[in-house]
């Protein structure tokens, strides 16, 4: 069974949702509405179309090179930001989201034309604001983007 949680810190007036997704073709398609309607109550309109997109994108990168459930994680980091991240069974990082983006270490260039696939990932790390990833001790990995507007001189860390 699919499960939503929420929770509301009182202190930073932050949420948190969780959305358990199964192996199934369908779970971007799960993961978008529940996006939509996350979204729209919690007044992040502003954000819905591009965070449709890399939900989209980092669901479908669980379904594909992962052979269990997955974690959708939503979280309100105020001021109108969002953080998007997707836990999956494989341990494997996948680039770009391998490296940290910077002057220094720019996003590497997509497939090629001619690939057939391997171009979700490259649009996360072009739309997001910011991105990353991280291994989990007994396997699995997160990746994880956030989206909205930034507060003035504030400098947001891949």
């Amino acid at each position: 069974m699919v499960t939503v949680s929420p929770s509301k810190s009182e202190a930073s007036a932050s949420w948190a949702y969780a959305l358990q997704l199964p192996h199934d073709p369908r779970a971007p398609r799960i993961a978008r509405v529940t996006l939509r309607a996350v979204l729209a109550g919690h007044g992040l309109a502003h954000v819905t179309d591009a965070a449709e997109l890399l939900t989209s994108e980092l669901v479908t990168n669980a379904y594909r090179y992962s052979t269990a459930a997955a974690t959708l994680r939503l979280r309100g980091l105020g001021d109108g930001r969002l953080r998007i991240g997707v836990r999956d069974a494989n341990p494997h990082i996948p680039p770009p989201f391998d490296r940290r983006p910077g002057p220094l270490r720019p996003i590497p260039a997509p497939v090629p034309v001619e690939g057939d696939g391997g171009r979700g990932l490259f649009l996360v790390c072009h739309y997001a604001d910011a991105w990353g990833g991280c291994l989990f001790g007994r396997g699995g990995k997160l990746l994880w983007c956030e989206l909205g507007p930034r507060p003035a001189g504030h400098a947001v860390a891949a």
